[in-house]
């Protein structure tokens, strides 16, 4: 969270690299909210505001742990030729809803819980199925059992549906100006592509479609196109596992 000037002024125009970044305002003063990629290097870098001057700031290093999943079914594992022509179509379509802007005053980043359940600390994990590398876990897992019920955690639009290889059945939902919040493994989904969305409304139920060792909510948090970590965002803290 970076402080962009006075909010007696109209909300500033901020980019990170080519994208849009939200700015939301806090008391008197404008804040921009920066996603930082998992993969971006440590050292100074900025935000551009209102075309005219940067913002210099610092990324620092962290550690990720590791972790080793046993998938029986091995096409997740290893997809043939026609699996990766759907997983690439189903990637575009993702990356889009993900990436999306709509620019709206957004008041705060504070999430509702979107369900009730032990919630881990893996965002950031580098993870092997049948100690096969695969990329950094990019949301939280919310054990729940299978059925329950998912809530919106916050207002906004549909912006994509769908049963997806990796992810099985998924909702994502744009909260405006880049922020996005996307639901993974339902069990069934409750809502529609353009559907406005109040905080509480249900939009599905916990599954385990696609890639899964058992039921449970993939929940992840995006801002200007980039995941961050959900604990960040939630109203509150449970233990990690």
């Amino acid at each position: 969270m970076i402080d962009v000037g006075p909010a007696e002024a109209p909300r500033p125009i901020v980019e990170f690299g080519e994208r849009r970044v939200l700015v939301t305002r806090n008391g008197e003063r404008w804040l921009a909210a920066v996603g930082i990629p998992l993969d971006a290097p440590a050292g100074e870098t900025s935000i551009r505001v209102n075309t005219a001057r940067d913002v210099a700031f610092e990324v620092r290093e962290h550690a990720y742990r590791e972790q080793r999943l046993t998938v029986k079914n091995k096409k997740y594992v290893s997809p043939d030729e026609a699996q990766l022509e759907r997983i690439g179509r189903e990637r575009r379509i993702i990356d889009s809803a993900l990436d999306s802007w709509r620019d709206v005053d957004v008041d705060g980043l504070i999430l509702a819980p979107p369900v009730d359940g032990r919630r881990s600390s893996s965002f950031g994990l580098r993870r092997f199925f049948n100690d096969q590398p695969r990329s950094p876990h990019k949301g939280m897992d919310i054990a729940a059992s299978e059925g329950t019920v998912i809530a919106a955690p916050g207002r906004g639009v549909v912006t994509a549906t769908g049963d997806y290889f990796f992810n099985g059945k998924t909702v994502i939902i744009d909260h405006g100006q880049g922020f996005v919040t996307m639901y993974c493994h339902l069990s069934r989904i409750g809502v529609e592509e353009g559907q406005q969305l109040e905080t509480g409304e249900p939009i599905g139920a916990v599954g385990a479609t696609g890639r899964v060792t058992g039921p449970h909510l993939h929940f992840g948090t995006y801002l200007n196109g980039t995941a961050v970590d959900p604990a960040l965002l939630l109203e509150t803290v449970t233990a990690a596992d």
